[in-house]
């Protein structure tokens, strides 16, 4: 009997399909109706797409709130209704004016510790629907601003040299980010800042805390399967968290819910791994005790 898949899936999204397009192919092609996501790409993105399948959707809680990194590239001169290239442009201005030293000091002023306003056609919901959903439907949405950390905001292509009179301009950064942050509001601010509108026409998600694009899988045709193999859950999680290695009775007894004096420091949530290298759960660990947050069946790896 061929074991269930489980796993975390790396895949790289393509442009043009959504996060449940990749969903969907991926079900079909492990066998599975057990695959969700840790956070969605737009369409108009590609890259990094975190997918849980099987007994490992577990573990899609602890990575939802992960930082992320970006490659991107705004348009200063336009701005539109959805602050990317999807949506309407609603004003443009000449971008001759500016420099390259004005617009690098704009994007280090919209670094760090920030208050940020999500755009208008966000997933987030407003009494219980989703933004992008009340906007359709001709509704004027404005959400409240929040906080996010944008650790790194980098120029990293320029044109050579701005020329005046231009009708726009469009730079190439690089974002490193906490979750929840938006980088086509980044692109809208930034030109708001530089008083000449600004939209994001191209964004790659390029890493989702510790795992990189070039370890991702291409996203196979309906019908075909995936070119490769989840990564195990003992490997996710050691990746994410500090490793409790545990002696065979200890991982029977931790299965079975039973706490466990341990020599090893406080964690928050540590990895307790059993000596065949299999994921037993997730655990607290206090004053030299464990307390189990989530296990994970031994049948099901």
């Amino acid at each position: 009997m061929t074991a269930a898949p489980n796993g975390i899936l790396l895949v790289d999204k393509p442009q043009g399909i959504t996060s449940h397009d990749v969903v969907a192919r991926t079900r079909r092609a492990l066998g599975t109706k057990k695959v969700g996501h840790a956070g969605t790409l737009d369409p108009m993105a590609t890259g990094l797409l975190v997918l849980g399948v099987g007994p490992s959707t577990r573990l899609l809680t602890h990575l939802v709130g992960l930082d992320k990194a970006y490659e991107a590239t705004i348009r200063l001169g336009q701005a539109t209704t959805t602050d990317d290239a999807e949506g309407e442009i609603v004003a443009e201005r000449a971008v001759g004016g500016l420099t390259e030293a004005g617009i690098r000091d704009a994007v280090a002023a919209l670094t760090g510790e920030i208050l940020q306003r999500p755009s208008s056609v966000s997933a987030i919901k407003v009494d219980g629907r989703r933004a992008y959903d009340r906007v359709r439907a001709g509704e004027a949405v404005e959400l409240a601003a929040r906080r996010v950390t944008v650790s790194a905001f980098e120029v990293v292509g320029l044109p050579a040299p701005l020329r005046d009179g231009a009708a726009t301009i469009d730079i190439d950064v690089r974002v490193a980010c906490s979750s929840g942050t938006y980088v086509r509001a980044l692109a809208r601010d930034l030109g708001e800042a530089l008083e000449v509108g600004g939209h994001l026409t191209r964004l790659r998600r390029i890493r989702v805390g510790p795992f990189a694009v070039e370890e991702a899988l291409p996203v196979p045709d309906f019908g075909e399967p995936y070119g490769g193999e989840p990564l195990a859950p003992a490997e996710v999680a050691g990746r994410l968290f500090p490793v409790l290695r545990l002696d065979a009775g200890q991982a029977v007894d931790l299965a079975n819910g039973k706490r466990l004096a341990v020599a090893h420091p406080d964690a928050a949530t540590a990895a307790a791994v059993a000596p065949d290298g299999r994921l037993v759960g997730l655990v607290a660990i206090r004053e030299g005790a464990t307390r189990v947050l989530t296990n994970f069946p031994a049948e099901a790896q």
